[in-house]
């Protein structure tokens, strides 16, 4: 069985995503939609040439009538978009993030929708991390003290920063935690849970753009584990490619530490050692973050397929935005805020 998608969305991430689709063999995809039809016919073209492109998202639907409706458009249209694609039954609606932009429109969003809602949230689909979680249910490190990331991506200094990529960045009053952070949000309950309280600490350093491009926080979590995000848009880090972690992590426990370099290699050392071991792993190192986006993809297709379990339901991922929303009130109170 072959699964019919629509993309509603032509720009930059949204070329992440018809490209990964056109790789997935569970899936034969029908069409793109943007108001801009030279940019759509040209990604079209790129992937897929027998898709159809609209204009209007509308039109597109009633004439494809597809399975799954993936919507990578900006998060004020996010909310209209689902609401439409609801009333064409697909089996799943997916949404990229900033999912509808805020709490309240995502909210909303998720309580009117009958159809299968699911967020695109993919960094914890990336290989790296999807290996240290088979490690932490392995007990590979015993007791998990500590959750940190770095978040170095060395693509935010001077007034040029984000235009050539991705202009709206400078634009954002809410920057560094609701575009960046919410990913590591949303991976840290992906190795951890649910945390009891956040204390955040966030700063801009490049006065070109409006919000935040700094941050320190710290998510509290009953076991006594902690998972901090230590980020900085400005400062890089050892890599061949900034983009492909955006940074590090470590993971410390009772028995031993993983860690994951700007090169996507995996390490484990054992408590008392003083060498690192590198758990090998194959990955697409010239695609987005592994090829994250074809992962989560994939996920959602053998979901639909098989029945296999599904991450990122609208439902569970209001749970990032919660802490999100706790991250700024933390920011702006300068206190411990309880989740």
């Amino acid at each position: 069985m072959s699964l019919s998608v629509l993309t509603i969305g032509a720009g930059f991430f949204a070329s992440l995503h018809v490209d990964a689709w056109a790789r997935n063999g569970d899936v034969t995809f029908a069409g793109l939609v943007d108001p801009d039809l030279d940019k759509a016919e040209k990604l079209r073209d790129e992937h897929c040439p027998e898709a159809l492109v609209f204009e209007d998202p509308m039109e597109a639907l009633s004439e494809l009538n597809p399975d799954i409706i993936d919507i990578a458009t900006p998060p004020s249209t996010h909310a209209d978009l689902i609401s439409l694609a609801d009333r064409s039954n697909p089996k799943a609606i997916i949404c990229q993030k900033p999912f509808c932009g805020t709490y309240e429109a995502a909210q909303k969003a998720v309580a009117s929708t009958s159809s299968l809602l699911i967020v695109h949230e993919n960094f914890r689909f990336q290989p790296w991390y999807r290996i240290l979680k088979d490690n932490l249910e392995k007990d590979a490190i015993g007791e998990v003290f500590q959750v940190t990331v770095r978040l170095r991506p060395g693509d935010g200094q001077g007034p040029e920063a984000y235009l050539a990529r991705q202009p709206y960045f400078q634009e954002m009053e809410r920057f560094l935690i609701h575009e960046t952070g919410i990913h590591f949000i949303d991976c840290f309950r992906y190795f951890l849970g649910e945390p009891n309280s956040v204390f955040a600490d966030l700063r801009r350093l490049n006065p070109a753009i409006k919000g935040e491009d700094a941050c320190h926080l710290t998510l509290q979590y009953d076991s006594g584990a902690r998972a901090v995000l230590d980020g900085n848009r400005l400062a890089d880090h050892a890599a061949d490619n900034l983009r492909l972690t955006m940074g590090e992590c470590m993971i410390e426990g009772s028995k031993g530490v993983l860690t994951v370099d700007g090169f996507g290699k995996v390490w484990k050392r054992d408590f008392g050692s003083p060498q690192a071991v590198e758990i090998k792993h194959e990955f697409n190192g010239t695609r987005f973050g592994g090829d994250c986006v074809f992962r989560f993809q994939k996920h959602v297709t053998d979901h639909l397929l098989t029945g296999s379990p599904l991450e990122n339901t609208g439902q569970a991922y209001l749970r990032n935005m919660e802490i999100e929303e706790a991250v700024y009130a933390s920011n702006s109170q300068k206190s411990v805020i309880s989740l």
